[in-house]
């Protein structure tokens, strides 16, 4: 059964196998790296595990016996890359895709949109990419539009997350 962990040090070998199998350039989104990012060597893991964790978005690892298998983020804000790239976002490793793994992240991980102050959260994929499309749908996302942008059309979907959290 796979878990939502929180980023830790600990899987930094299992990260670095899952990291590697996306292939250089290639789109990871719910890892929360950036260009910048040094993960290859331990210091630079933990440095970036420990941003992470001071960061205002909620990372978590969908991790199934010791491998990490993909990532899902919160990002709550008014942000011009929340309303881009949405509230929450999610990558699953192309060897784990097929299962379902990623429409129960995206239902599990709605607490932490609670808790972060969210009703519904805004979840967003290139038009053409369908496989996220039907993923969201099946987590509960509602279609609001396809919206063109500079970067190509995209699909807008919001899910309800539930009453936020008052305390």
């Amino acid at each position: 059964m796979p878990e939502l962990l929180a980023p830790t040090v600990r899987l930094r070998l299992a990260w670095l196998t899952a990291h590697r199998e996306w292939g250089p350039g290639r789109h990871e989104d719910g890892f929360g790296l950036s260009a910048a990012d040094s993960v290859e060597s331990p210091a630079g893991f933990a440095e970036w595990v420990t941003a992470l964790a001071k960061d205002r978005v909620v990372y978590r690892w969908l991790v199934e016996h010791g491998q990490v298998l993909g990532g899902i983020a919160v990002r709550a804000g008014p942000a011009d890359y929340v309303r881009w790239a949405g509230q929450v976002g999610f990558g699953i490793r192309p060897s784990a895709r097929g299962r379902g793994l990623a429409s129960w992240a995206v239902t599990r991980i709605l607490p932490e949109a609670r808790r972060l102050g969210l009703s519904r959260a805004l979840l967003v994929c290139q038009a053409e990419n369908l496989a996220s499309a039907k993923t969201i749908e099946r987590a509960g996302g509602v279609l609001e539009e396809i919206r063109h942008t500079g970067h190509g059309a995209v699909r807008r979907y919001w899910i309800a997350a539930g009453e936020p959290s008052t305390g």
